[in-house]
């Protein structure tokens, strides 16, 4: 069973429990689906009102987007889940021999590295639920500014958590250039996040 497929107590059940996945990842992954839904659905509440015909058009444009975006921070929530147990089960294999222990150190590796690349790319999505919350901020029906700043704010959640999960693995990844690049990208997406985040809820805190 997939946790997305889940009801919401069951997840939140598993959650609560000592298992050690679902965790900080896939969590953050909802997060981003959250803030991806929020975003669509304030574009809808915009193109169903005539008073905000001229912001229909960009409105549309991104509620496809932001919907794509919630797919794939859906399937993220299964996908990091899935990653941690790749190194979880690498370890439990045997070490008794040369051959085992090469074939366990290299399955550690693999699956280290597929449990960074998935919450990078949440970063990377985030990054782009961000730039289009930046994008429709000002062209939205105005009754939905604590919807549209929530949305933000998960987005944002979303992308700090996500990196944490990136930082946590790095370490683990054999091929220092890639690491590198991980860092230096997964900052900047980060703090240009931090940027656009900032901005739209301060312009809504003070709108409200």
């Amino acid at each position: 069973m997939k946790l997305i497929e889940l009801k919401l107590n069951e997840y939140l059940d598993i959650l609560l429990s000592d298992a050690p996945a679902p965790g900080g990842g896939s969590v953050s992954a909802l997060a981003g689906a959250q803030g991806a839904a929020l975003l669509a659905m304030v574009c809808d509440l915009t193109t169903s009102k005539e008073k905000y015909a001229e912001e229909h058009s960009l409105c549309t444009e991104i509620r496809e987007k932001a919907g794509a975006l919630y797919e794939g921070f859906a399937k993220a929530i299964d996908d990091d889940t899935a990653a941690f147990n790749l190194v979880a089960a690498a370890f439990k294999m045997p070490k008794g021999t040369d051959e085992e222990k090469a074939a366990r150190k290299q399955a550690i590796a693999d699956g280290t590295l597929e449990a960074t690349k998935v919450p990078f790319h949440v970063m990377e999505m985030a990054s782009e639920g961000l730039a289009l919350a930046e994008r429709l901020q000002g062209h939205y029906n105005r009754n939905c500014d604590s919807d549209y700043g929530v949305g933000v704010l998960n987005l944002m959640t979303c992308m700090r958590g996500a990196w944490l999960n990136v930082k946590i693995n790095l370490p683990g990844v054999k091929d220092e250039a890639l690491a590198a690049e991980y860092e230096t990208a997964g900052r900047k997406m980060l703090a240009d996040g931090e940027v656009i985040a900032e901005r739209i809820y301060g312009e809504i805190e003070e709108a409200l």
